[in-house]
Order: structure tokens, then C-alpha cells, then sequence
């Protein structure tokens, strides 16, 4: 049983690896488009900077770890986190061969609600909706709080708030220019395009630390989810005193410090490895960008991923940053974003919960008839 656990830890890591390389491109690939940095540079930064953010709470990780599956309801065995990570992780291979911006965290919970769901053969109850006693359709807890609503919200923003930072640029642009003199020679594109060269740097290194603050916590919420179910089958009580770590420190609802230290650390060297072809996408096809677009676009998706963190929300790097970027593009000028690309995207986003939970249905109802769960 043991053996399983460390197993599951194992597969958690290398999903959070994978989100590493996968999710690299959400935090570059503007920095990257608009050629302020250069891959390896902005890869570096990133890393830092995801290193960074995982280490700065742990809100996200304590929903995923105790918001999402009902535990009176189903028992999380390790079989079930398994299948889960599994499911995540081949939906992120799949959308990463093929160059699309899909999201790790949408994977990663459409896989915990499809193998909870085959765990508890098909009661809906399993996954939480809004916790018992709470004040149903008015409580901010439970899935539908916690990641669908949030899940279409944050696009929405992402898209008005990159439309609104560039707006907003344009204007401070515009006075300076109607001003004269030596402040109205900042205003020309040569100054414009030097300064928001040097602010990218900034907005990018937010962008990598708004990462790590959300994407990050969700595996260290998965790890945690496999200790506490493993405490609760018995599995840890006879611990080796090399693995005495493992035992959790408080109740389900902490994040222990050796999870969050693996993780971050993780991720990071994810991070390192890069995602080229999602940087394609996001950096290239969609919209053609300058510093200064590079900057609203970040500016804006960083400031909703942080927003989420800080609510315990597990909202998607990608859907932020690429509706940001489309903002920023519809902004620009509408005719410039290319529709075939962005509908493409949209597909990716729509099947990413369902198909990855489909995965991992599939894989936990093999596990029951070959008798493995």
C-alpha cells in the first residue's frame, strides 16, 4: 500500500513537471513574441519567478486538497489519484503535441471529478456542488464556487482587462503627446517601444510569479489529498523512519512545508525545460505584439491569477493570458486577431474537463475489472 502511495507522489510530481513545460509558454511567450527577451532568458526568469509565487500561500492547494471531492461520499483511494493524474497528464501531452494552449489546471480537476465520479459509481453527490450546511446557490464554496464559475469568469476578465490596460496606455500616450516638448518626444514609438521593452521585464516576472502562485498549489493539493487518504486507510502507520516526513503535520486542510518545498522546486524545473510550441501559438498566431502589448497582456492576466490565488480559486494560466492577449489584440484592432487560431483554443478549453475526466474514468473502471482498485 505504500508502495501505491509513493507511486501517486511520484505521478503528482511528474504532472507538475509537465504543467511546468506545458504552462512555460503562458508566462513567456509574450516576453518571447516581442522579442524583449530571448527564449533562454525569459525561460530562466520564469522559472525564478514560478519558484518564487509557489511559495507564496496555499489557498489553491487546500481546495483542491478538501473543496473538490466529497470524501464522505468517496473513498480517495490512491487507485483513484492515480487515474486522476493520469487523466490530467495525458490531456496535457495530447494538447502539447499539437501546440495548444489548453489548461493543466482544467485537466487536472476534469480528471479528479471523472475518477471520483467512477469511484463512486456515478453519484453525483461525490463531487461538491456546495458543502453540506452551507448556504447552497449562495455559498462561495464547493465545485461550482470554487473552479466552474471562476472558469468562465476569468477568460471574460482576462479579455476586458487586457482591452482596458491598453486603452488606458493609449490615452497616457495620447495626453503626453498633445502636451509638446520633451514629454511629448516620449510618446513617439521609438521611446514607447524602448520604455515598454524595460516594463515587459517587470510584467513578466509578475506573470511567472502569478503562475507559480496558483498552478503550483494544485499538485501540492493533490499530494496532500493522497497523504490524508493514505493516514485515513492506515497505510502510513508503520512509516520507515526515512519517510517519517510523510506523516501530516495538522489536519486535512494543511499543506505541509516538505509538499510545498517538492513542488515548487518541481515545477520550476519544468519550467527550465520550456514549451516551444505552445510559445507559437500564444506569441505569434494569435496577434502580432509589441512591448507594449506584451505588457498589458501580462499585466492583466497576472493580476487575475493573483486575485484568484488569494480566494482559493484554481483558475487556468492559459484561459487568463490568452484572453488577455485577444484583448489586447481586439484593442489593437479586431481584424488583426487571426479566428481560426483562437477557435481552435476555445475547442482545447471547452474539452479539456471532459475529456481528461473521461480519461480518467475510463482508466479507474479498467483498474475495478482487472481488481487493482
Amino acid at each position: 500500500m505504500l508502495t501505491l502511495v509513493l507511486v501517486v507522489i511520484l505521478a503528482a510530481l511528474v504532472f507538475e513537471f509537465i504543467n511546468g513545460f506545458h504552462d512555460t509558454a503562458n508566462s513567456i511567450a509574450t516576453v518571447v513574441a516581442t522579442k524583449v527577451l530571448s527564449p533562454g532568458q525569459a525561460v530562466i526568469l520564469a522559472a525564478t519567478m514560478n519558484l518564487i509565487g509557489a511559495f507564496a500561500g496555499t489557498a489553491v492547494a487546500k481546495t483542491v486538497a478538501s473543496g473538490l471531492i466529497d470524501t464522505e461520499v468517496v473513498n480517495v483511494t490512491s487507485q483513484v489519484i492515480l487515474c486522476a493524474l493520469a487523466g490530467g497528464i495525458t490531456w496535457n501531452l495530447i494538447t502539447w503535441w499539437l501546440g495548444l494552449p489548453s489548461s493543466s489546471s482544467h485537466a487536472l480537476i476534469g480528471g479528479l471529478c471523472g475518477a471520483a465520479l467512477a469511484a463512486a459509481h456515478n453519484d453525483w453527490a461525490a463531487l461538491i456542488w456546495a458543502k453540506a450546511g452551507d448556504a447552497g446557490w449562495t455559498s462561495n464554496k464547493g465545485l461550482l464556487w470554487k473552479v466552474f464559475i471562476p472558469m468562465i469568469s476569468s477568460p471574460i476578465a482576462g479579455f476586458l482587462l487586457g482591452v482596458g490596460i491598453m486603452v488606458l496606455l493609449w490615452a497616457i500616450i495620447a495626453g503626453m503627446s498633445r502636451i509638446g516638448g520633451q514629454i511629448a518626444r516620449l510618446a513617439r514609438p521609438r521611446w514607447v517601444n524602448a520604455f515598454f521593452g524595460k516594463a515587459q521585464l517587470a510584467s513578466a516576472a509578475y506573470m511567472g510569479f502569478a503562475h507559480g502562485t496558483n498552478d503550483a498549489q494544485k499538485t501540492m493539493g493533490i499530494i496532500a489529498l493522497s497523504i490524508f487518504g493514505a493516514q485515513s486507510s492506515g497505510a502510513l502507520e508503520h512509516l520507515p523512519s526515512w519517510l517519517a516526513f510523510m506523516r501530516p503535520d495538522g489536519g486535512e486542510k494543511d499543506i505541509d512545508l516538505w509538499i510545498i518545498i517538492t513542488c515548487a522546486l518541481v515545477m520550476a524545473a519544468g519550467t527550465a525545460a520550456g514549451g516551444w510550441r505552445i510559445i507559437k501559438t500564444l506569441g505569434h498566431k494569435m496577434v502580432k505584439l509589441h512591448p507594449i502589448h506584451g505588457f498589458a497582456a501580462e499585466t492583466a492576466s497576472a493580476t487575475i491569477l493573483t486575485t484568484a490565488a488569494h480566494f482559493g480559486m484554481p483558475v487556468s494560466t492559459t484561459h487568463s493570458i490568452s484572453t488577455a492577449i485577444m484583448g489586447v489584440g481586439f484593442a489593437k484592432n479586431p481584424r488583426a486577431l487571426k479566428f481560426t487560431v483562437i477557435e481552435r483554443i476555445i475547442w482545447a478549453w471547452i474539452l479539456t474537463i471532459p475529456a481528461a475526466g473521461g480519461i480518467a474514468y475510463g482508466l479507474l473502471r479498467l483498474f475495478e475489472a482487472l481488481g487493482w482498485a
